[in-house]
């Protein structure tokens, strides 16, 4: 990668902050706010740094290279330049789990042999590009150093980034936006945008993820980035947890980047322009990490033998069914005051919108939509200003109230909040109630969530 690494360095100077999905970076985050593009951000950082990982690269008893599962002998230290060769410790550090490379395997063939390969990325506005770009983020980044290497091969790049969503919103728009393209090779990474605030169900749906796509018909081979703030905060631990029991591989950007920090070789603010987002040269470096990784593999493509991960762990059941009911899929019971929207909001198409200038509201002012799942959620938008409460009710029992208000933040995003789990085979209903207040009221409804 170091001809890439160079060019995107000499880009960088020219660059001014996009996301790769063609919105807006933001700028002057605090330490605690989570990766986020377009305006978006989850809002839900916890203060606390979650625990950081000191594990030593994994390896796997089956599908892995010859050296797996051997002593990892001592590294020679060796100084960093930025845009230069990725030094062994480095490499060693990223390496967080080794996994079963059988399915990566299967597609390096694939490549090589020219067959047709869709590769996806699933993430928040890291993997979106924020700081760095359509071009230069380390998804299309990753994509190009493939296609160099195998130019026989066709290609299709499927960047399912969208900022400010973490694994509960993955796990339910996983089947429209990434299941659907039928991909061979999944990236995943949503480690600053779960938080430890939301622990439990920010792990299982995060493993539930995982196994959906595993399941898929095509097969595909999954890899797992974890990413990191400057002070450290990420859920690269629990996280860590889940690829271990599945023996997936994940390549720590956090470990690696780090320890060149902690020992003087680079600063954050080369890699990145805020308190998350990797820059130009970030997004450069963390392909360098990856490529190395899938270099690996090609280099032991043909030793790379044994049983496949066969996720025996009894976790990620919960949401594997996971989807999302989006306006444009279902003709409500009831409109009441809302609206359905011909715009985009927070990346999410033609949202359900109540507004009313006076913040008056009747009972008959409800959204209301038939499900039919054993667990559901909303997603709705946080709003900066002019937000109302709003009571949801599932069956017509009401179970809690909204609050969209996020005061003195940045700007508007599409957060998420299950309402109800453990519900009966079936038929259901959800509504949601925007509660009266004085002056202008507003509530977004982006999509329902259901398993």
């Amino acid at each position: 990668m170091k001809k890439i690494s160079t060019m995107v360095l000499c880009a960088a100077m020219l660059l001014s902050m996009t996301a790769c999905g063609g919105g807006n970076s933001e700028s002057g985050n605090s330490g605690s706010t989570p990766e986020s593009t377009d305006n978006q951000s989850t809002g839900n950082q916890s203060s606390d740094s979650t625990p950081e990982s000191s594990a030593a690269p994994e390896s796997s008893d089956s599908g892995s290279t010859a050296d797996s599962g051997s002593t990892a002998p001592e590294i020679e230290e060796v100084a960093y330049t930025l845009g230069g060769e990725l030094t062994p410790t480095m490499i060693a550090n990223s390496r967080y789990n080794v996994g079963n490379q059988v399915r990566l395997a299967n597609v390096i063939k694939k490549l090589q042999a020219g067959e047709d390969v869709t590769v996806a990325y699933l993430g928040g506005s890291i993997t979106q590009g924020t700081s760095a770009g359509n071009e230069l983020c380390y998804a299309r980044l990753t994509t190009d150093w493939l296609e160099e290497k195998f130019p026989s091969a066709k290609i299709k790049y499927v960047n399912a980034g969208i900022g400010a969503t973490g694994s509960y919103i993955g796990v339910h728009r996983a089947d429209a936006q990434v299941l659907s393209e039928n991909p061979d090779l999944i990236f995943i990474d949503f480690s600053v945008n779960d938080t430890t605030e939301r622990t439990a169900i920010n792990t299982e749906t995060y493993a539930s993820l995982l196994r959906k796509l595993w399941n898929h018909s095509t097969n595909p081979a999954i890899v797992t980035i974890a990413m990191t703030q400057d002070n450290g905060t990420s859920f690269i631990e629990y996280h860590g947890n889940v690829v271990k029991q599945f023996d997936i591989p994940m390549i720590s950007y956090k470990d690696a980047i780090l320890d060149i920090i902690d020992k003087g070789y680079i600063k954050w603010t080369d890699i990145s322009d805020d308190n998350i987002h990797p820059n130009v040269p970030g997004h450069a470096l963390l392909t360098d990490l990856i490529t190395n990784y899938l270099q690996s593999v090609i280099d032991n493509v043909d030793s790379i033998t044994g049983e496949e991960s066969d996720f025996s762990a009894d976790i990620g059941k919960t949401y594997v069914n996971a989807k999302l009911i989006m306006p444009d899929d279902v003709e409500p019971i009831s409109l009441g005051a809302f609206e359905k929207q011909s715009n985009t909001f927070g990346n999410f198409v033609n949202p359900w919108l109540v507004k009313n200038p006076k913040g008056q509201f009747t009972e008959d002012d409800g959204l209301e939509v038939e499900f039919e799942g054993t667990n559901v959620g909303i997603l709705y938008g946080k709003l900066t200003n002019g937000s109302c409460l709003a009571d949801v009710f599932v069956d017509g029992e009401l179970v809690t109230t909204i609050n969209p208000a996020f005061p003195g933040g940045w700007g508007n995003y599409v957060e998420f909040e299950e309402i109800k789990t453990g519900l009966s085979e079936g038929k259901h209903t959800i509504k949601i109630l925007p509660k009266s207040q004085d002056g202008v009221s507003v509530f977004y409804v982006s999509a329902i969530a259901v398993s």
